[in-house]
């Protein structure tokens, strides 16, 4: 059905309404006071009853344009708070940001970067989400996701890459276990040694192993899982030792296991991703910058 009003005739009702007068919202509009006159006649001729009474040079509303009024009043509330909202977009005071982070992360680290985050934008709301890096991936290049952190090597052609830097890996000990005592912790040291690992179709797994082959170790895997937070889940209640990045097992630390650092270089390689096409989201980047600073520290 076609409108009966249009927003020219209610924006100058409202200068009416506003103004007491037609002279007054001719000011307040800054047109001719007979162009307000023509377009109120118009606009009672389409309703098809009186909005204002005439006497003399001054006019009053009739009921029905009080409440034509009010009506009117409710939808230029809502303008102004579309409005409120774009500037608080443009200024990173709203908006939405989803996120999509491997598991690894997911528990501790991106939580905390998140919040400090929100702190500064108590209006922008985020859609959190752990999955695996692949998913990640293809989520973000398809704009389901506004910024993702992956684990690499990974490769895709829709989606722009930002590598992090490297997270050194730890070894999750078992408190009770005798390399606990020890400073630090080789490779070589796990010969034989019961160990919970990632699984086999993990990128990082076949890193491992051949470090462990170079080095002619090979321990006892006595259990695989496909995410480094349940490894060292597992070896926080004694299953075994546990490799996986510092982050990952900074929040199992405690009375029941010790973290030690590794005498190799062996490091995780994660990234920040982005959609390819168009531009990237003011609030995503600004998120990455609170994600790199948390890392850092």
């Amino acid at each position: 059905m076609k409108s009966v009003l249009n927003i020219r005739q209610i924006e100058v009702f409202r200068a009416v309404m506003i103004s007491g007068s037609i002279t007054g919202a001719a000011t307040l509009m800054n047109v001719t006071q007979p162009g307000v006159s023509r377009t109120v006649a118009i606009l009672e001729s389409k309703l098809g009853y009186a909005l204002f009474t005439r006497q003399g040079r001054r006019i009053a509303p009739t009921p029905e344009a009080e409440a034509l009024y009010r009506e009117v009043e409710k939808s230029y509330r809502s303008i102004e708070l579309i409005s409120q909202v774009a500037l608080d977009i443009g200024m990173q005071k709203a908006g939405a940001l989803r996120i999509a982070v491997l598991p690894a992360l997911a528990q501790w680290l991106v939580p905390r970067a998140i919040s400090r985050f929100l702190k500064t934008r108590p209006k922008v709301r985020v859609f959190f989400e752990s999955m695996p890096s692949r998913q990640i991936a293809e989520l973000v290049s398809t704009k389901q996701f506004d910024i993702g952190v992956i684990e690499l090597p990974l490769f895709h052609s829709s989606i722009e890459i930002e590598p992090l830097e490297p997270i050194p890996y730890v070894a999750i000990i078992p408190a009770l276990h005798r390399l606990a005592t020890q400073p630090t912790v080789s490779l070589q040291d796990l010969h034989g040694e019961r160990m919970v690992l990632i699984s086999k179709h993990s990128v990082v797994r076949h890193q491992i192993d051949s470090v462990f082959s170079g080095l002619g170790v090979a321990p006892d895997v006595a259990i695989e899982t496909p995410s480094t937070t349940l490894a060292c889940a597992l070896a926080a209640e004694g299953a075994g030792i546990a490799l996986a990045s510092k982050w990952t097992a900074t929040q199992f630390k405690g009375e029941n296991v010790a973290i030690r650092p590794l005498h190799e270089s062996f490091a995780s390689n994660m990234a920040i991703v982005y959609p390819e096409l168009g531009e990237r989201l003011s609030l995503a980047i600004s998120f990455a910058e609170e994600l790199r600073s948390a890392l850092r520290q």
